[in-house]
């Protein structure tokens, strides 16, 4: 079957203390120094059932360090509906594939809402933290403190599109000095995300496990990713199928839309066929070709310099 591409283009610190020990290649990063916000949630032991892990008691990040870095650092982040995370096919061959580039991943276990946190929103701090701590290491592993991004899958398209629209929230009270740094992305990719809690697109799963049974219309509002798009974000990457039985290609249209109302750089590729779920994609597939179309769109765009 051949491909049908929709091109839609618009233009073309210091380390702190608790954080101070260099990481190895794919070591672990603890987000939290003592107690976590919104503490309570999960005890028993994490579960991780053939890279889909639950359980999460200890939000963490996962650094890929490539032999030679070329300052780029990217927060991955995996979907499932915020009810699980999807490692194995999302967020770690999409790290190994940004460290063979020589981009420095770093890949995030989130905790998530259904397991007995305090807040539902417990996410969202957590990726908020992430980015801080990313850029507060940036000298530590030879990064740009100006070449930090997010990618995100599915749920996790969702998760990062609220962390690079909303950087400016408060999700937590600060717990260190971590906290002072910036948690703006200096630019985003969304692939098959979750992006309205609007209705139509208000039968995911995503959404239940963030808003409940019987959220108010302001509360969508308040998590749908479009709607949170202003003028000064930085530049986003967007790619999705346009047969997405999970999370509808409307997801990705509208937030096109609302970055282009908004003057931000993006671009979009929607695929004739692929559904959901698709990570990398299988080899030889339409949707395989969106890690060299996204790293294409970083040359573009001045961030990655060949």
């Amino acid at each position: 079957m051949k491909k049908l591409l929709i091109l839609l283009l618009t233009g073309c610190l210091t380390p702190s203390p608790a954080y101070a020990q260099k990481q190895s290649t794919n070591t672990e990063i603890e987000l939290w120094p003592g107690v976590m916000p919104d503490a309570g949630g999960a005890r028993g032991p994490e579960i991780n059932n053939k890279g889909s892990i639950t359980q999460v008691s200890k939000p963490r990040l996962i650094a890929h360090v490539p032999e030679h870095p070329n300052g780029i650092a990217m927060l991955v982040i995996s979907g499932g509906g915020y009810a699980h995370i999807e490692t194995g096919k999302e967020s770690s061959p999409a790290a190994e594939w940004l460290k063979a580039e020589g981009v420095t991943a770093f890949e995030l276990i989130y905790r998530l809402p259904q397991e007995g946190w305090k807040t539902r929103l417990v996410p969202f701090e957590d990726a908020q933290r992430a980015m801080r701590i990313i850029r507060s290491q940036a000298k530590l592993y030879h990064i740009d403190p100006h070449k930090i991004g997010v990618l995100g899958f599915s749920a996790g398209g969702h998760l990062a599109g609220i962390t690079a629209t909303l950087p400016d929230k408060v999700f937590y009270p600060p717990v260190d000095d971590v906290d002072a740094t910036p948690s703006k992305p200096d630019f985003a990719a969304l692939i098959y995300p979750v992006i309205s809690m609007l209705p139509p697109n208000d039968n995911t799963h995503s959404h239940k496990s963030i808003l409940g049974k019987e959220p108010s219309l302001e509360q969508e509002t308040a998590f749908s990713v479009e709607r949170q798009v202003k003028t000064g974000m930085g530049p986003v990457f967007l790619a999705q199928a346009a047969d997405d039985p999970v999370a509808s290609v409307e997801n990705s249209l509208l937030m096109f839309a609302a970055l282009k109302k908004e003057t931000v750089l993006s671009e979009m590729h929607i695929f004739q066929a692929g559904g959901h779920g698709w990570g990398m994609g299988k080899p030889g597939s339409a949707v395989s070709s969106w890690p060299q179309l996204f790293k294409k769109w970083l040359e573009c765009n001045g961030i990655l310099n060949n």
